[in-house]
């Protein structure tokens, strides 16, 4: 569980999303680099970002699988269904731990890993709740990123009409760096650093007008923040694990993101400024077209 315990601390603050605002965002996105294309340069979201957005850990095992032993979780032939809600009080530890792995696949399903079935969960998850000790060992946050990056991949594709993903991961990314798109009222600063939007709820009067009066979004691109976790306020409420050495080295790594079937590509030699480097000419993005293609459904798209 240590793996997501920041995740589920968020999950208590959640924030709505501003459809407008990603949607601006997300037009200006690249697949082939993984980035936002702007007029001096390009920005992306790294595992840094990640890390400190939503306190998940960037290293650990690959998030993937096979589900090959399905008849492990199935009672009767079928499905064991049970419906949850808050676990009572003097549970014994059997059903704690049954609620835990129903919660936790709430999370994974609802705040990384959702796609547009609506309100079901991925049956892939079971292996990982049912060995609830191991899941502090897994890269949640390099699987997050890729599904992020694959969802807005599809999306730049102009028959795709909806999004999907961590899609707070996003705004939260765009409030950070962007200081001019972010909403007023929200100054303290918490752990993990995207819960800093907590109860924002776009009004139908914001989510237009804040896009329409800055129509192109490069045009901001001076008010972009290259460091933004550099600053004392953040120093203060960082949790001291995401600054150890093995999270750290991997936050300027190029190097592929797993998520099952999905492999996108970790690009920050085109984002060096992010790190307070000096950004020499890009090379040619990586080709990585034919990985783009896998669905995870046994086939290419």
């Amino acid at each position: 569980m240590a793996g997501l315990y920041h995740l589920a601390r968020l999950n208590d603050r959640w924030f709505r999303l501003d459809e407008a605002l990603v949607s601006a965002f997300v037009e200006r996105w690249r697949p082939k680099t993984h980035t936002f294309h702007m007029p001096f340069g390009e920005c992306t979201i790294t595992l840094q970002d990640v890390a400190y957005q939503l306190g998940l850990p960037v290293d650990g095992r690959y998030v993937s699988g096979c589900l090959s032993e399905f008849h492990i979780y199935i009672e009767g032939g079928r499905p064991a269904w049970e419906t949850f809600g808050e676990c009572p009080e003097g549970a014994d530890e059997d059903t704690v731990r049954r609620y835990a792995r129903a919660y936790i696949m709430m999370l994974l399903g609802t705040q990384l890993f959702a796609d547009k079935s609506g309100n079901r969960v991925q049956i892939r998850w079971l292996p990982f709740v049912a060995r609830l000790e191991e899941m502090g060992t897994y890269s949640w946050g390099s699987a997050a990123l890729a599904w992020l990056y694959r969802c807005m991949c599809r999306v730049a594709n102009r028959n795709v009409i909806k999004l999907a993903g961590p899609l707070q991961l996003l705004q939260s990314w765009i409030f950070w760096r962007f200081p001019r798109f972010r909403p007023a009222g929200f100054e303290t600063f918490s752990w993990p650093l995207a819960s800093r939007w907590s109860g924002y709820i776009p009004s139908s009067s914001e989510k237009g007008p804040r896009v329409q009066t800055c129509p192109d979004i490069v045009s901001f691109w001076v008010q972009f923040t290259w460091m933004p976790y550099s600053s004392p306020d953040v120093l203060q409420v960082v949790h001291p694990e995401v600054l150890e050495p093995r999270h750290m080295v991997l936050w300027r790594s190029v190097t592929s993101l797993i998520y099952f079937a999905v492999i996108e590509w970790h690009q920050v030699d085109r984002v060096l400024p992010q790190f307070g480097g000096v950004q020499p000419r890009p090379q040619a993005a990586l080709n990585i077209d034919f990985l783009m293609l896998k669905n995870g459904r046994g086939g290419d798209r």
